[in-house]
């Protein structure tokens, strides 16, 4: 594929540049698509910005990202309208009753949301806010943890979306036969580095043992104060208190969460499953047991038993739980307008071929020793810079894998090194679409939520270089 060299970074710079100077992510990335566009052709901005956003309101990736999110929405906004989201709070402090166990309560309850990191960092911000607000707990160290326990831990737990989109990917590259893309998968689950390090730092960040840093330290002393936020924004369900908390219980918040998490998890006839590359044996120990993992089915199902289950409890009509299905999607609209337009980024960078311009560039520096630390670092500069985590990878992996099995590096260590620098694009990119819905969920801008977050996702990330090193040179 053809690059523009170096002019391929040029836009990505004003995005980076004007996003940190302005905090307005999605003026900052239309700007990157205006300089995109000069770049291909001066002549056809209007036309070639037409075209690239209807490619990308027409992509079905699009489309399942808009539905998931919106009814995710849905579902959080009736939980706080009928007082389920305000029972299960209240259980939470009840039980997490200092700051450091509210923390690590939050924490567990985003490991256990394993199944996909768009609904982790939804629904944990939106439950658990009221419950760290009363310890004066910053909303920026709340999305910090958040966002920390979305993707990284969705990449290390094989039942989940990213695993089952990955191991397809390695199949569909040929990098694997057929069937075997998820065992390859769970063979490098040991050196995916960065998720296990940005995990494991986020207790030792929010309880103060790693001490707060730039403006993270800002925004905890101001929460000392009273001011949990920075840059507050509005987030699902803030004008949606309940007059009334009767016949509301934490049941009917967790009921609804179960059926969210079960039924974008259910078991497929083993024929059907062996045909799709999207289902897999579940460690091989449960015979012809497979798992399809399937968010837009679990939410629309998961929607289907809440309203008549709030009907049934009274806690609103059948009316009052439609008109809240739509205001629910509608607090959604401005994280996915910016979701949108970093599509529409990524698909500009595509086309100024900028992976292809920095797989190529670094292609001279892989040895055996250096190439897992420089796959990680390139590819989740290329991931932080686009906004796509996923994506960018169904590119790369059919370049990177077959020249480090070349050069005689382990498969397990080279699949480790990319998925490591896919959860460090997720997590650190402030357009990213994890990012974003995770500052949504908690109530402050994306770009408090990003700066305050960035440093250490930094610090994971160097101790993860050192890691591949290290492991590297053994």
């Amino acid at each position: 594929m053809e690059h523009y060299g170096l002019l391929s970074l040029l836009p990505t710079l004003f995005v980076i540049t004007c996003a940190v100077l302005t905090h307005r992510p999605i003026a900052s990335l239309l700007l990157g698509v205006v300089v995109g566009l000069l770049l291909i052709d001066p002549t056809q901005v209007v036309s070639g910005l037409a075209d690239v956003s209807l490619s990308v309101m027409m992509d079905e990736s699009i489309g399942w990202v808009i539905l998931v999110c919106g009814l995710f929405g849905s579902i959080i906004f009736i939980l706080i309208r009928t007082g389920a989201a305000i029972s299960f709070s209240r259980a939470i402090v009840g039980f997490a009753n200092t700051r450091n166990k509210s923390i690590m309560v939050t924490w567990l309850l985003g490991i256990l949301l394993f199944i996909d990191d768009y609904l982790n960092a939804i629904a944990i911000g939106s439950s658990m806010k009221r419950a760290t607000d009363k310890f004066k707990i910053s909303r920026a160290m709340l999305s910090y943890i958040v966002d920390s326990t979305a993707a990284p831990t969705c990449v290390i737990i094989p039942i989940s979306t990213w695993a089952v989109f990955f191991a397809t990917v390695l199949e569909a590259s040929n990098v694997v036969e057929k069937g075997a893309g998820m065992d390859a998968y769970i063979s490098a689950i040991p050196y995916m580095f960065y998720p296990f390090v940005a995990l494991l730092m986020v207790p030792l960040v929010a309880t103060g043992k790693i001490p707060f840093i730039g403006l993270m330290k800002k925004a905890e002393a101001k929460a000392a104060e009273g001011i949990v936020a920075l840059e507050p924004m509005p987030s699902i369900g803030d004008d949606a208190e309940p007059e009334s908390h009767e016949g509301s219980g934490i049941w009917t918040f967790l009921i609804p969460m179960l059926a969210l998490i079960g039924f974008s998890a259910f078991s497929v006839d083993s024929a059907a499953a062996r045909e799709s590359l999207a289902s897999f044996n579940l460690f091989g120990f449960f015979g012809s047991f497979s798992l399809e993992i399937d968010v837009l089915k679990g939410v629309i199902i998961a929607l289907a038993i809440t309203i008549p289950l709030m009907v049934y409890r009274k806690l609103m009509t059948l009316f009052e739980s439609l008109d809240a299905v739509m205001e629910g999607f509608r607090v959604m609209l401005p994280p996915l307008a910016i979701v949108v337009v970093a599509f529409m980024f990524k698909t500009v960078n595509d086309q100024l071929g900028l992976p292809t311009y920095v797989i190529e560039t670094v292609t001279p520096l892989m040895t055996p020793l250096m190439f897992p630390v420089v796959t990680f670092a390139t590819m989740a500069l290329v991931s932080f810079a686009t906004g796509s985590s996923w994506g960018i990878f169904a590119i790369a992996i059919p370049i990177i894998v077959p020249l480090g099995l070349a050069i005689g590096v382990d498969l397990p260590l080279i699949i480790g090194a990319m998925l490591s620098a896919s959860a460090f694009g997720s997590h650190a990119c402030f357009y990213g679409d994890a990012t974003v819905l995770s500052a949504q969920s908690c109530g402050i801008s994306v770009m408090e939520h990003s700066l305050t977050q960035l440093p250490y996702a930094v610090i994971a990330a160097v101790i993860s270089c050192l890691m591949f090193v290290a492991v590297s040179s053994l």
